[in-house]
């Protein structure tokens, strides 16, 4: 005999258990959004040193002979002695060729707080497929084997051991040639190995071979640069070259973990930082690679072999060994121009979910489809009543203003940080030495974010109150929900006018696009299939993407960027609020 109850009570014991499980479900969803955006499960395990694929154990192997002392170009033996230890290494890999090119007498670095006269020793290695030709294109590793100089450090000068700038460079370089030599009889192209000398006072290495031995570059066709600029968190894409668009469809098309976005491409030309790439990368198609974490940790004496970070280094060879692979095994790239493009390619990543890569003629069209969208859903949630463009209005001037607000916030807690710890402040600008900067900016983003809940809160019970004395027991929900829609829509509408603007100014709208893309569609679909799960994958998506790209962000330009940060991570928050507060909106009685 089966047990029969009575529908009544099957549409109370369901809205009781909804309404109960949502909290639950929506506190998981934040939770694994964050663990998910940091790594825990979309990042390589480091691989031990017996593994057949690439493997962290044997990069930190040679991380742990190149740092053990200084060696910048005020020390020339122990420079010397890395030298020499790559050139058998390289050596020992099987290279047909090892040339060693001297320049003599150079003077750097310039406008600094030393100058030192040096003689750069760089070395390059050839490995030409087994089929080699005359006309053969060639993929070129790029990385530096000096070490950072002396560098002012909070109240201090240090030197750097170079353990990650540039052992990591160095390391994974060596292990991803030996890996594709594996496969050396199916190679179209070949490979060639640059490390260059004296990066670190201004790349004069790299400058002095591309200005008196051009003709080694001739027959490269792809440039990948290995760089790092601190020991910790993923390898990230962070430059391409311009006409990008090939090289970051390859990038796209085989990298694991892929970690990327095109916006980064830009903010690096307004940053005081630069690479051997700089020289060639309007010249020859490449990819620029760095770890990010942390700056206290680069060019002092921090960058040592205790903080070597393997989970990192695998990162690395993860990206770089499958796009190496393929090609130098694909006929398609026999032709030295054959990664040459006219136009960029616009991407992000969203971890767990993976690269987003369009072209340029596609962004526009993704970016219009969703101005589209909002705009549909704008026009019918006015239609319907739960919005008010007043209201709107008002939300949206306040989110600008609260917004500036925080940004001003953020550069005084930079500035505050600043002289606690005896940093120069620099507005928007790298601020190094502040060994408590990561925790500071953690801290105010907290804080951000539950003074912008506790002033939604109180909005809210405002509305709930001015209904207080209505007869219907549906009239405090009522007015919840419609104060979430206008808070929601309101910063919205903003993020949509931001977005134009930039479209426009630079054609990126990344930090803007995802939430107004993420909300639009889950409001379609839950008025579509009246399913309020929609909404939590929105806020997933939207976590997902804000914890890794403002972590990128925050690391790259550091706590002098604070109020950019803040500012940015503000309009997240605040279209997430609304959208929970909706989720979590208890359900109303149907008569």
């Amino acid at each position: 005999m089966g047990f029969y109850a009575p529908p009544f009570l099957c549409i109370y014991l369901n809205r009781f258990i909804m309404n109960k499980l949502r909290p639950l479900i929506l506190t998981a969803a934040i939770i694994a959004s964050a663990l998910l955006a940091y790594g825990l499960f979309t990042l390589p395990s480091p691989q031990p040193a017996d593994a057949d694929g690439f493997s962290s154990a044997r990069v930190v192997k040679d991380i742990e002979i190149i740092s053990r002392q200084h060696h910048s170009v005020a020390h020339p033996v122990e420079r010397a002695a890395v030298r020499e230890y790559l050139i058998g290494r390289l050596k020992g890999l099987g290279a047909d060729t090892v040339q060693v090119f001297r320049y003599d007498s150079l003077i750097g670095p310039q406008n600094k707080h030393v100058e030192y006269t040096f003689d750069a020793y760089d070395i390059l290695a050839e490995y030409p497929p087994l089929k080699e030709s005359d006309d053969t294109t060639y993929l070129m590793f790029i990385a530096h084997y000096d070490s950072r100089y002396s560098q002012p450090f909070a109240r201090d000068t240090v030197w750097s051991y170079g353990a990650a700038d540039d052992g990591y460079g160095l390391g994974v370089a060596l292990e991803t040639v030996s890996q594709v030599l594996k496969q050396r009889e199916h190679w179209n192209q070949g490979v060639k190995v640059l490390f260059t000398d004296a990066e670190e006072v201004g790349m004069m290495g790299m400058k002095a071979i591309w200005e008196n031995d051009r003709q080694e570059f001739d027959n490269v066709g792809l440039v990948i640069n290995i760089e790092a600029r601190g020991p910790w968190g993923p390898a990230l894409l962070f430059e391409a070259c311009p006409g990008n668009k090939k090289v970051l469809d390859l990038y796209a098309s085989v990298a694991k973990y892929p970690y990327t976005y095109s916006l980064t491409t830009v903010v690096y030309q307004f940053m005081p930082n630069f690479t051997d790439f700089t020289i060639i990368k309007d010249e020859i198609p490449g990819l620029n690679f760095s770890t990010i974490t942390d700056v206290n940790r680069y060019h002092t004496h921090h960058d040592n072999f205790s903080n070597v970070s393997e989970k990192s280094i695998q990162h690395y060879g993860e990206q770089i060994l499958p796009i190496a692979l393929k090609y130098l095994k694909s006929e398609e790239y026999a032709d030295k121009d054959a990664m040459k493009a006219e136009s960029d390619a616009t991407n992000f990543t969203i971890p767990a979910v993976g690269l987003i890569n369009f072209s340029k003629t596609g962004f526009m069209i993704f970016n219009v489809a969703v101005f589209l969208v909002f705009l549909l859903l704008f026009a019918l949630e006015g239609v319907r009543g739960r919005i008010k463009a007043t209201k709107v209005f008002r939300v949206s001037c306040i989110a600008l203003v609260s917004a500036i607000g925080f940004l001003a916030v953020g550069e005084l807690v930079a500035y505050v940080s600043g002289l606690i710890a005896g940093v120069k402040f620099k507005p928007f600008g790298i601020m190094q030495g502040i060994m408590f900067d990561n925790a500071a900016m953690i801290c105010s983003v907290v804080v951000m974010t539950i003074l912008a809940v506790l002033v939604y809160l109180s909005s809210r019970a405002a509305q709930v109150r001015a209904v207080a004395g209505s007869m219907r027991a549906s009239a405090a929900i009522s007015a919840a929900t419609h104060n979430a829609y206008n808070v929601l829509y309101g910063v919205l509408a903003l993020l949509l006018i931001l977005s134009v603007a930039l479209l426009l100014a630079i054609g990126e709208t990344l930090m803007f696009i995802i939430p107004l893309c993420c909300v639009a569609v889950a409001m379609a679909l839950y008025h579509l299939t009246n399913l309020r799960i929609w909404l939590p994958i929105a806020i997933v998506m939207i976590l997902l993407h804000a914890f890794s790209f403002y972590y990128a962000l925050a690391m790259a330009l550091t706590i002098g960027a604070l109020g950019a940060v803040m500012m940015l991570a503000f309009f997240d928050i605040m279209v997430i609020i609304p959208l929970a507060d909706l989720y979590l909106m208890p359900e109303r009685k149907k008569r």
